[in-house]
C-alpha cells in the first residue's frame, strides 16, 4: 500500500492490545501513517469502541473509508470471555475493585446453563455508568469518576446466542454473539443478578465484528512493520 491507498480508504484488522483505549490505537495508526508519508494530516476513526480491559477485533478505517464506519459499527459482534460470580463491581468489569461480595455455593451447572439461555433474543439493558454514552455532552465514566449519579435508560438490544464454554466456579467461561450497542459488562452483571449473587466481567475478547475475525486480524506492531516496509510513493 502506498499513500493513495491509505487516503483513499483502508480497512485495518487490529487485534487490539490489553490496557489500550480504542482512540489509543486510532493515535497510533493515525500518527505512523503521517510521519510515513510525511503527511499534515489523514483521516483514521475506528468502528466500535473496546474497552482497556478488552481484546481482540477492532476495525479502522482510513481515508475515505472512515465514511463506512457507521456502516461497519453497525454490524454484528462475537465475543469470547469470563464472568467472575460472588462479587460486582461498579464498573461491572476489574476496572473497579470489588464492592460487594455475595454467596456462590447455592449456584449449579443446571443454573448457570439456564441463565446464560434466558439472556437471548431481544433484551432491555442498561448500559454500565462507566462507559462512553455521553449525557449532556459529558460522557459518563467522567460522571461516574466524580462520584455522580445519573440515571441511565435502558435499550433494545439482541443475544444472537449466549454458550457456556466453562465452568470453574466462581469463574463462567462464555461466548456471546450479539448485536451493536450490547454491553458485555452489563450481561456479566446481570447474569449474577439472575443467580441471586454478583457478577463481574474479569475478561472479554471480541473475536468477530461483522465480516472480520481476530484470525485475521494483525497486532499493532506488525502493521507498523508493514508500514515501514511500504513504498513512499
Amino acid at each position: 500500500m502506498n499513500v493513495d491507498d491509505f487516503k483513499n480508504g483502508q480497512v485495518l484488522v487490529i487485534d487490539k492490545p490489553l490496557n489500550w483505549t480504542s482512540f489509543q490505537v486510532v493515535n497510533k495508526i493515525r500518527w505512523a501513517i503521517r510521519k510515513k508519508f510525511k503527511l499534515k494530516k489523514i483521516k483514521v476513526g475506528h468502528a466500535g469502541t473496546l474497552d482497556p480491559l478488552a481484546t481482540g477485533v477492532l476495525i479502522i478505517c482510513t481515508g475515505k473509508f472512515t465514511k463506512k464506519i457507521d456502516e461497519y459499527q453497525a454490524e454484528a459482534k462475537e465475543y469470547t470471555g469470563t464472568i467472575t460470580l460472588g462479587g460486582t463491581t461498579p464498573s461491572f468489569d476489574l476496572e473497579t475493585e470489588v464492592d460487594q461480595s455475595y454467596a456462590t455455593d447455592h449456584i449449579t451447572e443446571k443454573d448457570i446453563l439456564a441463565t446464560a439461555k434466558s439472556f437471548e433474543g431481544l433484551i432491555q439493558q442498561k448500559p454500565p455508568i462507566y462507559s462512553a454514552i455521553k449525557k449532556d455532552g459529558v460522557r459518563l465514566y467522567e460522571l461516574a469518576r466524580k462520584g455522580e449519579q445519573t440515571e441511565i435508560k435502558s435499550r433494545e438490544v439482541e443475544i444472537f446466542s449466549f454458550e457456556i464454554t466453562d465452568i470453574s466456579l466462581p469463574v463462567v467461561g462464555f461466548r456471546i454473539a450479539c448485536s451493536k450497542g450490547t454491553y458485555i459488562r452489563s450481561i456479566a452483571n446481570d447474569f449474577g443478578v439472575k443467580l441471586n449473587s454478583g457478577g463481574y466481567l474479569s475478561s472479554l475478547r471480541r473475536t468477530k465484528s461483522g465480516s472480520f475475525s481476530v484470525e485475521n486480524s494483525n497486532s499493532i506492531e506488525t502493521f507498523l512493520e508493514q508500514l515501514d516496509h511500504e513504498s513512499n510513493d
